[in-house]
């Protein structure tokens, strides 16, 4: 028996909402409601390899933070192993935007990286 989804699509500020039909074994087979063929990528991922983009702050060496994120999408099954990798991090000081803070984070294949010049106070 076929299970059906709805999603709202987040590709583009437009926000399609979409039906999604799904095969028993968790494929998509049908896609409803989409704008443009943006969506029917967005819903196949989303339903059958959700992947999401982590940010965070990681604490300096002088007790301020600074702002991280991945570097590309994660599983989203392993965000909160993400999570436990970034908050084990002491950054220097004198990070800078684009520094790696974490490679290939908890085997993903994807670093995390620093959005922010130096710690915040």
């Amino acid at each position: 028996m076929a299970k059906e989804r709805l999603l709202t699509c987040i590709v583009c500020p437009r926000g399609c909402q979409m039906k999604i039909t799904l095969t028993d074994d968790g494929k998509v087979e049908a896609v409803e409601g989409n704008f443009c063929k943006r969506g029917v990528t967005y819903a196949n991922d989303e339903c059958t390899n959700p992947r999401r983009t982590v940010t965070s702050t990681v604490v300096c060496k002088s007790g301020g933070v600074a702002a991280v994120k991945t570097e590309n999408t994660v599983p989203k099954g392993l965000v909160f192993e993400v999570m436990k990798a970034i908050n084990a991090v002491v950054a220097p000081d004198d990070v800078t935007v684009g520094d790696v803070v974490i490679e290939n984070v908890c085997g993903t294949g994807v670093n995390v990286v620093v959005t922010s010049n130096g710690p915040a106070k």
